[in-house]
């Protein structure tokens, strides 16, 4: 039996090709877009992510945003401030998992 991928970014992409390029589309304008740097664009991500619960997420984007410069402290707060908009679930799911992705590429 063939070991099933759970990467949803590569099961988007073979089950819907077309709308997976799209959406990079969309993705790749927004990185190109001139209000925000690269690692506030990142930091705004992770809360976003933070604020839906979605560790996943949020794991890989502490990785982007510490490879442009993110502090420890910024990736921290950036989920803290979810807390006044979304309760503690973003906290509590996303926190100790960002934490720890963050110290493993020290």
């Amino acid at each position: 039996m063939k070991e099933m991928d759970n990467n949803p970014m590569n099961i988007f992409q073979k089950e819907a090709p077309e709308v997976a390029k799209a959406f990079d589309g969309l993705i790749q304008s927004l990185v190109k877009s001139k209000g925000l740097d690269e690692k506030a664009q990142q930091l705004i991500y992770i809360a976003m992510k933070a604020s839906q619960g979605d560790a996943t997420a949020v794991s890989f984007h502490v990785l982007m945003a510490k490879k442009l410069g993110a502090t420890k402290e910024e990736i921290v707060d950036a989920i803290l401030m979810t807390l006044t908009v979304s309760g503690i679930r973003g906290v509590v799911t996303c926190l100790p998992t960002a934490i720890e992705n963050y110290s493993k590429t020290e």
